[in-house]
């Protein structure tokens, strides 16, 4: 029977299979210029984190901004812009931190939302064509008014051709999307924890050390400015309400 079925006859009665042809090359395309992308990533982040501290506590910054930038990983930008931006603490310093992070999710969530929405869509256009083969199968019965197997034939082979391509289509794209986003996650994790690890050393580097204590005193005198605002603020208050 398979040997008798023709996949470009089937192809030129129906407009689904098309459609789903055209979501699988698209799906390819898209899965293997991911796990490219993820695979040139990868990197060696112990090693550079390893090779960038010993240089951060050296005092060698710029060496060891070299060494992290060199790193595919994500941890390497992440890790690289801190070590070359202004040192600063507390709430700036997370923000730094989520915001290099924020740009790496970016690049590693590209095109990942198309795979997620292959594997969701194929199997409901595979479903429309099963449908539509069903409809055309009766439509052939009341035209001919007979239900032999060859008038109906064509219809039902329709209907499942599509909805076993839907599936080819979604399962595949459903693993690699789950597989990807679980790397990606675990990727950002890494990145996160060993950036921190990199600004713990730079507060104890000595070319930051100056920059630190500068940081401390701009922030013991910022606190100590808006304490006097509020305070000045609030005996004003006291004098309007006295009045």
């Amino acid at each position: 029977m398979a040997s008798n079925f023709n996949f470009i006859e089937a192809l030129r009665t129906s407009a689904i299979l098309w459609v789903l042809v055209g979501f699988s090359v698209l799906t390819l395309g898209i899965a293997l210029e991911r796990v490219y992308y993820y695979w040139r990533r990868q990197g060696r982040p112990d090693q550079a984190l390893d090779q960038a501290l010993r240089r951060i506590r050296s005092g060698d910054l710029r060496e060891a901004a070299r060494i992290l930038s060199s790193c595919a990983h994500p941890m390497g930008a992440v890790s690289a812009q801190i070590v070359e931006g202004e040192y600063v603490e507390g709430e700036q310093a997370e923000e730094q931190l989520q915001i290099a992070l924020s740009e790496q999710r970016l690049l590693l969530e590209r095109n990942l939302g198309f795979l997620g929405t292959m594997a969701a869509v194929a199997p409901l256009v595979g479903l429309l064509g099963t449908v539509w083969g069903i409809m055309r199968a009766f439509h052939d019965m009341s035209r001919t008014g007979s239900a032999a197997p060859s008038i109906v034939a064509a219809g039902v082979a329709e209907a499942l051709l599509t909805t076993a391509v839907g599936l080819i289509i979604a399962v595949p794209a459903l693993m690699l999307y789950n597989n990807l986003a679980r790397r990606m996650n675990v990727m950002l994790t890494v990145a996160e924890n060993d950036a921190r690890s990199v600004r713990a050393a730079l507060a104890g580097a000595p070319e930051r050390r100056p920059a630190v204590r500068e940081a401390r005193d701009a922030g013991e005198r910022r606190r100590r400015i808006e304490r006097n605002v509020v305070e000045r603020v609030a005996d004003e208050l006291e004098t309007v309400r006295s009045e």
